[in-house]
């Protein structure tokens, strides 16, 4: 006799119906979401790696120890680049959802400090600051629902 939880297991569809289905479109929705987000992520890491010196001396100007920012440059930007290229294939969608939430929240943290900007920029600087939290929220959406039916994670698991 099999139970419910090992039906469930196998087929999350066996709860409730698929995500993708609920809209019409919704797996090409999905993919669009998808690719957009993880590669204006790509895009952005992959630039800060082929300028890693400059992107370390933002890094400094934002506060970072001068000792510490070469290496957290190297870090940031290639949780940048792979999280955003994880994304936009839907490999490892959740995990690499959960690098990108972390990076984008640290991010707004050290380059988007609206409470110590200028008069003249503290309306710029919480615009970035709430971008990037509207960010990090859509990735937790994706750590959530996971990479969707066109994604390398739905083909993985039905192999």
């Amino acid at each position: 006799m099999t139970s419910a939880h090992a039906d469930w297991s196998e087929n999350r569809d066996y709860v409730s119906p698929a995500l993708a289905l609920r809209a019409p479109g919704g797996g090409a929705a999905w993919l669009i979401g998808r690719v957009v987000l993880g590669g204006l992520f790509f895009i952005s890491g992959a630039e800060k790696l082929l300028g890693i010196d400059q992107f370390a001396a933002s890094l400094v100007k934002d506060g970072i120890p001068d000792q510490f920012a070469l290496a957290l440059a190297w870090l940031g930007a290639g949780v940048e680049t792979i999280g955003g290229l994880f994304i936009m294939l839907g490999l490892a969608t959740s995990w690499a959802s959960l690098f990108l939430i972390a990076f984008t929240i640290i991010a707004a943290f050290i380059a988007h400090r609206f409470w110590e900007a200028p008069p003249d920029m503290r309306m710029t600087q919480t615009n970035h600051f709430e971008k990037n939290m509207m960010i990090a929220a859509a990735f937790c959406l994706l750590y959530v629902a996971g990479g969707g039916p066109y994604s390398l994670d739905r083909w993985r698991r039905l192999r």
